[in-house]
């Protein structure tokens, strides 16, 4: 995904940015551990006992929590049998896989219809499905999206089921109204319904917001003594690359400070 909001690095995109972080801590000789945790536990002293999906069991005096957001998901049949093959979360990674063709755009916020509206450039036609009438997106981005002739809105429609033999080939969508159904021929599906949090792993821990981040202020402390959180996972206004970066060096100051005080 293309990434121009990092100061120094215009017109950069994600994988570049990360490739670039990656080499500047390894020339740092920090080491890099490749296993997935399957377990968060606190010792008895108050240090912190992570098992890995590998079987190594790691003791450690801090957390740092940075598994960031994902995409949510619809949750709805042919979802994640056809991711890859026609569903897709990012409009702008594998839009011109759709060129001249059909597609569907779910969600009411900025980045779904600035979705709509780069797709629209690219594909036969769009799409905009939303489960209300009005939508979160700024008023110009709304009104450019209105303008855009093959932009076709479908407000108080819900997907049900996305349909397709090895790829997508059409969505059968409900009126959540009326319950009316209907089915539309598409080719992809692109969904732009918001982020969710990875802290189901972390919630017996650490407190949680209603949406599912976790609670730490711009001092990356959470509610738990030896876990912090930096990035995409924590309450914050603005949730970027530069900001992430930002609390990285936050949460780095905040775990010394708590290792000299103990």
């Amino acid at each position: 995904q293309e990434v121009d909001n990092y100061l120094g690095l215009p017109e950069t995109n994600g994988f570049d940015l990360a490739q670039k972080f990656e080499q500047h801590a390894k020339a740092l000789e920090v080491p890099f551990i490749s296993d997935e945790v399957d377990n968060v536990e606190k010792n008895t002293d108050g240090t912190w006992k992570i098992t890995g999906a590998s079987g190594t069991v790691y003791e450690t005096k801090t957390v740092l929590l940075a598994t960031g957001a994902g995409h949510r998901k619809l949750g709805v049949p042919g979802e994640e049998t056809l991711a890859g093959a026609g569903v897709s979360y990012c409009a702008t990674c594998d839009g011109a896989f759709f060129r001249n063709k059909t597609v569907a755009v779910v969600g009411g916020g900025d980045v779904a219809l600035e979705d709509a509206i780069y797709l629209s450039a690219l594909c036969e036609k769009v799409y905009l499905i939303h489960r209300r009438d009005e939508f979160r997106a700024a008023v110009n981005i709304q009104q450019k999206v209105k303008e855009t002739p093959n932009i076709e809105i479908l407000p108080f429609y819900e997907i049900k089921e996305i349909k397709g033999d090895n790829k997508v080939s059409s969505i059968k969508l409900v009126q959540n109204k009326t319950g009316e159904e209907k089915e539309l021929e598409v080719s992809g599906v692109f969904v732009a319904v918001g982020m969710k949090p990875v802290t189901d792993i972390f919630k017996d821990y650490v407190e949680l917001d209603k949406t599912g981040y976790i609670k730490a202020g711009e001092d990356c402390k959470t509610s738990s003594e030896g876990i912090f959180a930096a990035g995409d996972i924590r309450t914050k206004p603005l949730r970027q690359v530069v900001t992430a970066v930002a609390d990285g060096a936050t949460a780095v100051q905040s775990v010394e400070r708590y290792l000299h005080s103990r």
